[in-house]
Parts: C-alpha cells; structure tokens; sequence
C-alpha cells in the first residue's frame, strides 16, 4: 500500500500545474503514508505540506522487540508551509517560524560543532576591501546600477526590492535558497542590506579602486569572481533546482551522482575525456569542439553540443547528469563565465580536466590542481587533453585518486550543510561590516516560503518543495577556520602555481618524444 502511495505522490508532483484539490490530495497522501508506518498523528486542517506547524515532535519506535529507554527523546521543530487560501495571495503569515531560536532544539551534550572548509577562508577575503571603512548605505546604492533586487533582513524576515527580472529562474531561486538558510537558522542571520545581481560575469573592476583617493567600491553579490573584480562571491542559484533544464535541488542530484557512480568501476569506464553542454556561449566553447575525433585525428576526446531546446521537446532523456559518469575522464570548460556545470563534473569520479579557468565560484578556490583536478591549457585545448588522457591511462592508480579526491571533496565539502553554513557565515560577516542600521525600503515586499511557494507551478513548485528546509537545524553552524596568513595564502597559490608547471613540463616532453617517434 505504501509503494502504492508513493507512486501517487509522485505522480502529483510530476503534474505540473497544482491545482487546490491537489494540494488537499498532496497532504492526505503523506498523512496516511505516516499513519501506515504507525505515525497515529492526524492532519492539519488545510493543506499542510509538512509536518504540524512549530510543535515539537517527538519520533518513537513501535517495535515490541525494542526494550523501553527512560531518556526523553530529542524533540525537533518543524515548520509547517501553510498554503491556505490566503497565502495564495502571495503573503506571508504573521509568524511563520520563531523570530528567535535560542539553540533549544540542540542537545546540550553534543560536540562542538566542526570547522568549516578551508574555501570558508575565502569570506574574509572578498569582503576585505571594507575592512577599514565599514560599509555605509551610500557604498549599497551605488552598487544598484547592475544589480537584480535589494535583499534586507530585518528581525530575522527578509524584504525585496526588485529592479529587473534575471535570466530564467536565477533571482528566484537565490531568494528561495535564502529564505531557507532563514528556516533553517531562525534568529541567528543579523540585520543586512545588500544588492545581488544575477548575471555572470563580475563588474567591480579592481583597477578603478586601487589609487589613493578612490572610494571604497560598491559592495555587490554575484555567483562568480575572477582576479580582476572584487564582486563578492554567493552560492549560485542551480543549489535549489534550475527548472528550465531539469536540474534537480543539489541534496538530490549530489546523491543520484554518488549512485551512478557506483555503476561503473573507473577501470571499466571509456578511456576518453567527455564533455557535453551549449557550445555557444562562449568563444572557448566552440574551440573545445575542434577536439572531437574525426577520420584525421583522434585527440581522445568525446565532445557533444548540447540543444536545450530539442532536448526539453524530447523530455530531458539526454541530459541525466547521474547517467553521465561512464567515461574516466570529463572536460570542464567555462561558458559565458564560470559555469554551474563544474560541480557536476567533479562529483563524477572521473578525473576533472580543468580548461585553465579565468572565474572562480565560492567553493573553487579549495581545489588544487594534480589532487582534485588536471590541469588543461586554454589555448592548447587538444593537444593539452590528448596529454592528460594518455597519463592517466598510463598511470591508473593515479589517476583513479584525482578522480575520487575530487569527488570526495564534491560529496563532503559541498554538501548542502556547508552550502548554508557559507551563506551564514558570509552574510554574517558581510552585516558586521554594516555602518548603519537596516530599515525595510518603502516599494520592498516581505518574502517567506509560502510566498514563493505555494502560488508557484510545475518543476518550479516540485523544486521548491525538495529543497525547502523543514525546520531549524540541531546543530550550530560550522565554526570558521581563521583567515589565511600571508605566507599561508602564498603557500597555497604557489603550490597551484608550480603544479601547472609540473604538468606543462611533462606535457612538453610528452610532445618532444611523439615527434620523435614520427
């Protein structure tokens, strides 16, 4: 009965459009999956589309075979989407989770909680450029010339100025990631004002604030940086789901890569680089194709343009990420800007042939070249990849490690725990800097889970739903490591630097003794 259930849900989900009765159904659905499992609580009135709304639940164990415990089991808050009529009007409920959490929901006796990546690192970094002067509303606005929307926080409950509509879903799902981090750590995110904008490339050039007398520089998010720019870097939208191709909310997608993974032994998989994606663009892109195999030359690469909109007709049968992990090695090569897609890449298990990037995300200044990627010439793409494909079928037990350093790396530092504590942390950081305090902007409106979710439809509703965050978390955020000392820092660049050397050099022997071979 239970598959049976699920299978209806499922069905529901995948409906597209979600009318009222379907909502009703939706909640029904799960009550009586819990009530099967021997859950005896009844449903909310309404449509509850999670558990009862700020009441501390408590889970037992039905079994006969299991001996009583004395110690009271550990009680957990879930905060209940509450789409009733009302809130189909795009408002949020006067209280939809506690303005302050004092940490009770955690076990007192718990360990402390760990230390954040090294990437955390980079936070103190992009935001270094305010560190004398502090942030003032002034330095905020000037940053509205590009920017989307105008986020402010205050008393835990987010506000938005909209300027412009982003591409596709971007500004959408930020927002929505956002207001997740709010449910999942209520009453911890200070007061904030920022300015996020949605398109790829960074516009804060670094030259223009470098002489003396220059202003500090407009503080402005973004989903990428490069060396140029002082954009500050923010996780990018495709974590909650990116409707438009069918990419699912990380949480999931990180687990069916794990799967597929397991599906074939890196020994077994194809011994060729492998790329697929929209050639254009971006010049780099297009000139990656030119290394397909053709009846005059075999670079040992599968290279594959991708149409979106044929394969959205066909319904996304070509483009499963969790399928793709059957070569043992994949190319990543940078679109417009960075791209999503190199997250993806990296959890497959397969060795990462990098294209020498010139933008960096949150979390890509923790890789490090000869143990999480191979590094490949930007201007040598071929022969560079050639090179790398060789090596490592050559030298396998090596190659397998970059492979899995990689996507362990993917699997334990990214994971969506991390994903919010950077958010937290980054945000946190950002409002210390603030030099005045943030009052809600008179043409804002107010955003909670309820206004974005329950008037939405089809993948974008689906998405939603997957990635929202049930309730605030049992543990405190990762603690953040210190920032990087100058010889740290210099350590660190220059050991990126002489392993591209390293693997220059032995690409340059490699092609001496090919030509001497002919």
């Amino acid at each position: 009965m239970i598959d049976f259930l699920l299978l209806i849900e499922e069905n529901v989900l995948e409906g597209g459009r979600w009318g009222l009765l379907d909502f009703h159904f939706y909640a029904w659905v799960r009550w009586f999956r819990r009530y099967c499992r021997g859950d005896r609580r009844q449903p909310v009135a309404g449509y509850s589309l999670r558990k009862t709304i700020l009441t501390p639940t408590t889970h037992h164990n039905l079994s006969s075979t299991t001996p009583a415990v004395s110690k009271q089991p550990q009680k957990k808050l879930e905060i209940q989407l509450n789409c009733t009529f009302g809130n189909l009007t795009r408002t949020c409920p006067a209280s939809y989770y506690p303005s302050k959490f004092t940490d009770q929901n955690q076990d007192s006796t718990s360990s402390p909680s760990p230390t954040c990546p090294d990437y955390f690192r980079w936070i103190y970094d992009d935001l270094w450029p305010w560190r004398e002067t502090g942030i003032t509303k002034e330095m905020v606005m000037r940053a509205r010339r590009t920017a989307d929307f105008r986020l402010v926080i205050v008393n835990g409950r987010a506000y938005v100025e909209t300027y412009r509509k982003a591409f596709q879903s971007r500004d959408t799902f930020t927002l929505w990631g956002i207001l997740q981090m709010l449910r999942r750590y209520p009453g911890k995110v200070p007061d904030l004002d920022l300015m996020f904008d949605c398109v790829d490339w960074p516009v804060i050039k670094t030259e223009f604030y470098r002489h003396p007398k220059a202003p500090a520089p407009p503080p402005l998010f973004r989903y990428c940086g490069n060396d140029s720019s002082l954009d500050i870097v923010f996780p990018d939208w495709s974590f909650w789901g990116w409707p438009e191709i069918n990419i699912k909310p990380w949480e999931t997608l990180s687990k069916d890569l794990k799967r597929g993974n397991e599906k074939i032994k890196w020994t077994d998989r194809e011994p060729y680089a492998y790329w697929k994606g929209n050639p254009v663009v971006a010049k780099t892109r297009m000139d990656l194709l030119k290394c397909n195999v053709s009846e005059k030359q075999d670079w040992s690469a599968r290279v594959y343009a991708q149409d979106w909109v044929q394969e959205q007709k066909q319904g996304y049968k070509q483009s499963d990420l969790a399928s793709q992990c059957i070569h043992r090695y994949k190319i990543y090569v940078e679109g417009s800007a960075w791209s999503v897609s190199e997250k993806y890449i990296l959890a497959c298990d397969s060795v990462t042939l990098l294209v020498k990037p010139h933008y960096y995300d949150f979390y890509t200044r923790g890789l490090m070249p000869l143990q999480h990627y191979w590094p490949v010439k930007d201007n040598d793409k071929c022969r560079s990849i050639k090179h790398a494909v060789d090596w490592g079928n050559i030298h396998k037990q090596e190659a397998q490690a970059i492979g899995k350093a990689a996507s362990d790396f993917i699997q334990d530092q990214l994971k969506m725990d991390y994903v919010y504590d950077y958010m937290f942390h980054l945000l946190s950081e950002y409002a210390k800097l603030l030099k005045y305090k943030p009052t809600v902007p008179r043409k804002a409106v107010e955003l909670c889970s309820e206004a974005m979710a329950c008037p939405a439809e089809g993948l974008t509703k689906k998405f939603m739903l997957e990635s929202m965050v049930e309730g605030p978390s049992d543990a405190i955020p990762c603690s953040m490591p210190p920032p990087f000392g100058p010889a740290g820092l210099h350590s660190i660049l220059d050991t990126k630097e002489n392993s591209i050397k390293q693997v220059d050099s032995w690409e340059q022997q490699y092609w001496k003794n090919k030509s001497k071979q002919q």
